[in-house]
């Protein structure tokens, strides 16, 4: 009975929580794409700097393991992007040249200036191979995320029902404005919308893993649950820093930089109200 309900409330976090982010950011908010960036870059900073890192470093591991896990999983990242792009250029251009990856170093340069031409011609074959690499980071982290909740809303259910209840909308909510940044992500990857919603509510759906996982083996893998939560957190860190800041770092009127930072105010106070709700039950 408890392992049902477990698996119940992990799914209607894990899923329900992508498409009710997908409701809102393909439906009410499908027109301010660009704005959906700047949101996208908050939430995801936000999730990471007001959510998990402080849940990671609450616990009783060691600063110092969890600062070189941190690192590790920045460089981690960093490795998946190059290996996404050397591999996408090898397959589509077969190493005729090299302006595509030329193109795709300079696409994380911190001074943005590629990013404005990039925005003029975003439908160049290559270019959704740049960005293809972000988008993997993105999943893996949700993946490891997911699978972190899910051990947690086990311990919840198997401590007392109710609290199970409780600690699954916690997580359902508190998960939407970071899965909104998630699908801004996938769909910079790849016009397809219903691609996007299917490998995000994939990764939503590990949360039934570490469900099940917490369930059997609570004790032992509570103990590394920081470590999830810390690597988790180094992919959203990243995709943030590397791939959606940039973007944000074009030459704009004043009017639209207030909107970007407007917007990205609201993605890390989405996060840090609906977070700091959830900490508290």
């Amino acid at each position: 009975m408890t392992l049902l309900a477990i698996l119940m409330g992990t799914l209607a976090a894990g899923i329900g929580s992508v498409w009710l982010a997908a409701l809102l950011s393909f439906g009410l908010l499908a027109r301010y794409t660009q704005h959906m960036l700047s949101l996208a870059a908050g939430a995801l900073l936000a999730t990471a700097f007001m959510h998990l890192l402080p849940e990671a470093f609450e616990s009783q591991a060691g600063a110092k393991e969890l600062f070189a896990t941190l690192l590790v999983g920045l460089v981690f990242f960093f490795l998946l992007d190059k290996a996404e792009l050397w591999h996408h250029g090898h397959e589509h251009h077969g190493g005729e040249h090299r302006g595509p990856e030329v193109t795709a170093h300079a696409q994380h340069d911190h001074t943005g200036h590629v990013h404005a031409a990039h925005s003029h011609h975003g439908h160049h074959g290559h270019e959704h191979g740049e960005r293809k690499a972000g988008g993997w980071a993105v999943l893996a982290g949700d993946s490891v995320h997911a699978f972190g909740d899910g051990i947690l809303i086990a311990s919840a259910f198997m401590a007392d029902l109710r609290l199970g209840i409780v600690a699954s909308l916690a997580v359902l909510v508190h998960e939407v404005p970071h899965h909104m940044g998630d699908l801004v992500v996938l769909r910079q990857t790849s016009d397809n919308r219903r691609a996007a919603l299917v490998k995000v509510s994939l990764a939503g759906a590990v949360t039934a893993l570490g469900g099940v996982a917490g369930y059997a083996l609570v004790d032992q893998l509570y103990d590394y649950l920081p470590f999830f939560l810390i690597m988790a957190s180094s992919s959203f860190i990243y995709v943030a820093l590397a791939d959606l800041i940039p973007q944000l770092q074009k030459r704009v009127t004043a009017r639209e930089t207030v909107a970007q930072i407007a917007w990205l105010g609201i993605g890390i106070g989405l996060v840090t109200l609906i977070s700091g709700m959830a900490h508290h039950h």
